[in-house]
């Protein structure tokens, strides 16, 4: 019975992922295909839409084909090496077949690290087409009919823009401006990629190998987005506002979708045990919008089963988690003791000394004496 609860919750998991994996992507390529800009308007004044046109320095199947397969081909080989060296990974089984534990390392890591490539870049989108900011070069493609625009009012709102181009994909692309989709999606590989080396470079090497491969990787993501402003793609807060989107969406994907174990430190894990739960349930995978799989934890048995939870139970849990991260992330400052102690030459000392305390372990100096000096 056990052994087919488990089987369930492997296939429900891997079909949940996949589900959710083309959901996500489909909006993207509507976008693309289908999706038409909000068309604004320019001040007569405004002279950051004024700049030529340019090449791009990064071009977009350059950026799409690094920003992937670098961080990518690092993690096939890095968990390929951790399985080898450690006991990780599940046995996965098609058609009676059993593969690799790596095969399973392989599809978690990868999976996730493109669904993270792929949220990144719908949210982009989403900004881009609902917001639909001109880029600097904007004048430059629509070559507007001046005869038609009345600019003696300097301050004055020109909308529509009478453009004479017949360039309709450049036209389309000169309105998205805003996020630098660039700067995003760098972003968001690249600080994945620097934070994961972090979790998982385990060699031997020298201590500054991979600080070395961290900088070169942030190196690259911060040229690519300061190429976007010197090739008049963007403005400097497109820039700005798609870096911090991609380096957000990175840090969330880490910490909030891989395996609770994926933390930091030993010391700290961003998911909270099933024992400091009300319901004792760990939420895992989600089969569909009213069965969730979870893992009812009766300490010390476990089993895996797939279970309607109630909506109470639910928001309780998920809040009771995300009070248990955040009071995790941010422990109390440590306890000033005062100490009174005697020097080599008889005089007496006083001192503040503070407490030091250790994940799991009461505060140090509740066996110390605190008194006053008159």
């Amino acid at each position: 019975m056990l052994e087919r609860d488990a089987n369930f919750f492997k296939q429900c998991q891997q079909t949940d992922e996949l589900s959710v994996n083309n959901r996500v992507a489909i909006p993207i390529l509507l976008f693309f295909l289908l999706g038409k800009p909000f068309e604004r308007g320019f001040h007569c004044d405004d002279q950051s839409l004024r700049y030529p046109y340019k090449d791009s320095t990064i071009h977009t199947a350059v950026l799409y084909v690094v920003g992937t397969s670098l961080p990518g081909f690092s993690m096939l080989g890095l968990e390929y090496w951790r399985c080898r060296t450690e006991s990780v990974g599940q046995q996965v089984s098609v058609r009676g077949r059993s593969l690799p534990p790596f095969i399973w390392a392989w599809y978690s890591t990868i999976g996730t690290f493109l669904f993270g490539c792929a949220c990144s870049q719908l949210l982009t989108d989403v900004a881009k087409y609902s917001i639909g900011r001109l880029r600097p070069h904007f004048l430059d493609i629509c070559q507007p009919d001046w005869s038609q625009i009345n600019c003696t009012d300097p301050y004055r709102y020109i909308d529509p823009i009478p453009c004479t181009s017949t360039n309709s994909h450049r036209m389309k692309e000169a309105r998205l401006s805003f996020p630098s989709g660039h700067a995003s999606f760098s972003a968001f590989t690249m600080v994945y990629f620097v934070i994961y080396l972090q979790m998982r470079y385990k060699f031997r090497t020298p201590k500054l190998v991979r600080p070395f491969i961290q900088f070169v990787c942030l190196m690259m993501t911060f040229y690519t987005s300061l190429s976007r402003v010197s090739d008049y793609k963007h403005h400097w807060s497109d820039v700005f506002s798609g870096f911090l989107l991609g380096t957000t969406v990175a840090v969330l994907i880490l910490f909030f979708s891989l395996h609770p174990s994926f933390s930091l430190s030993p010391s700290l894990s961003l998911r909270p045990p099933c024992s400091q739960l009300k319901y004792r349930t760990c939420l895992v995978a989600e089969c569909n919008p009213t069965h969730l799989a979870v893992i009812w934890r009766s300490y010390p048995f476990a089993t895996v089963a797939a279970h309607p939870l109630q909506p109470a139970e639910i928001m309780f849990n998920l809040a009771h988690y995300v009070a248990v991260t955040v009071s995790d992330l941010f422990p109390p400052p440590p306890a000033v003791v005062n100490k009174v102690s005697t020097n080599n030459v008889g005089h007496t000392v006083f001192m503040q000394e503070r407490g030091v305390r250790h994940y799991g372990e009461e505060e140090a100096g509740d066996n110390t004496v605190s008194s006053n000096v008159d």
